[in-house]
């Protein structure tokens, strides 16, 4: 069964399978990155994900080299470009990666113009496909946070400005369309809204959030704007970095250079999100590999399995850094979960909401 694709814009069909980037450059040498993006687009996937940032855990040495690494993949297989869809991001505001546009300090014009320009370059290609705002430019409980908090709201880049810029890349040619990334549901409306009631603003097509097993946060209120103003999720983290294919609970120890063991302490996003010593998550994690188990299903295709149903998901984003790895996701797009799967899945939820939120 090949990888099933989705119209995520009129003229954009990607893959319901798209391959992240973000060990590239980091976990991942030349040679390795350029032999895992091979495989996949052998495999029929079309859809590549990336971001000015990568690779993580972030350092000034290596900053952008995901870009560059797919990028010159490109141009060493001589691809044409409209073969493949890609999509990177711009960094909202941090403050800790100062090697980035002293922050980077907001999203307003130059910081946007900047950062799709520089990130063309590490392409070297003339066009993004789908560019997308990392985090939001205001305050948000974002990578395992859950409580807003108003005192923590400070001044921010209007969401006008935000839209203008990308309107004037638009119409420069360097990007086609735009996207957010750990968006709330307030976020996306005010961002529709505004486009709407601006000159010749663009639209989202496409909100990338964290969704998995662990994970369905994306169900409470952001479902329901998706469904009804049409914009797609794009699913990152679909095996909860790993957690779900149960290599971090087996008896003879995870691997040492598994993610979240190679980068321990020095991956702040990741481990306060996927914190393997919380015994919920342990827990529930057992009870998803229990039903893997029991219908004799390997764990990673039930993962992904389980967030390829989503009517609105219109691609998973995963990572891979070894063939086999990748090879694991797309077994996963070939199987479907019969109800009796959905509701025992369904039942652990309902037991053990969100551990991972």
């Amino acid at each position: 069964m090949a990888v099933p694709f989705f119209n995520l814009a009129p003229d954009m069909t990607v893959s319901r399978l798209c391959l992240g980037t973000m060990t590239f450059g980091e976990q991942n040498t030349l040679p390795q990155s350029f032999q895992l993006l091979d495989k996949a687009l052998d495999s029929g996937i079309n859809f590549f994900d990336s971001a000015e940032m990568y690779p993580v855990p972030q350092r000034a040495e290596t900053q952008g080299r995901s870009e560059e690494y797919f990028g010159r993949w490109m141009r060493s297989r001589k691809i044409p470009r409209d073969r493949v869809i890609f999509a990177t991001k711009v960094s909202g505001p941090s403050g800790q990666m100062t090697w980035i546009r002293n922050g980077p300090e907001s999203l307003d014009t130059w910081n946007i113009t900047e950062a799709i320009d520089n990130s063309l370059l590490r392409l070297q290609s003339d066009y993004i496909d789908l560019y997308q705002i990392h985090w939001p430019d205001r305050y948000v409980p974002v990578f395992g946070e859950t409580e807003y908090d108003p005192t923590q709201n400070y001044s921010s880049v209007s969401i006008d400005e935000q839209l203008s810029a990308l309107a004037k890349a638009i119409d420069a040619g360097k990007i086609r369309y735009i996207g957010l990334s750990n968006e709330t549901p307030y976020g996306l409306m005010k961002f529709l809204h505004v486009a709407e009631c601006g000159s010749g603003y663009p639209r989202i097509v496409s909100v990338q959030n964290s969704y998995n097993l662990l994970c369905r946060t994306f169900d409470s209120g952001m479902a329901e704007c998706c469904h009804h103003e049409r914009v797609s999720l794009l699913a990152y983290s679909p095996l909860a970095m790993g957690i779900l294919s149960g290599k971090y609970l087996s008896l003879d120890g995870c691997p040492a250079d598994a993610r979240l063991n190679l980068f321990r302490g020095r991956y702040v996003e990741g481990e306060s999100r996927y914190n393997l010593s919380s015994g919920l998550i342990r827990k529930t994690t057992e009870l998803y590999l229990d039903i893997a188990a029991n219908y004799g299903i390997h764990p990673v295709s039930l993962a992904i399995a389980f967030v390829l149903r989503h009517p609105l998901v219109a691609s998973a984003v995963f990572g891979a850094t070894k063939p086999w790895q990748l090879e694991e996701v797309l077994d996963g797009c070939r199987v479907e979960l019969i109800p009796e799967i959905v509701a025992e899945i369904d039942r652990v939820h309902s037991a053990f909401p969100n551990p991972c939120p």
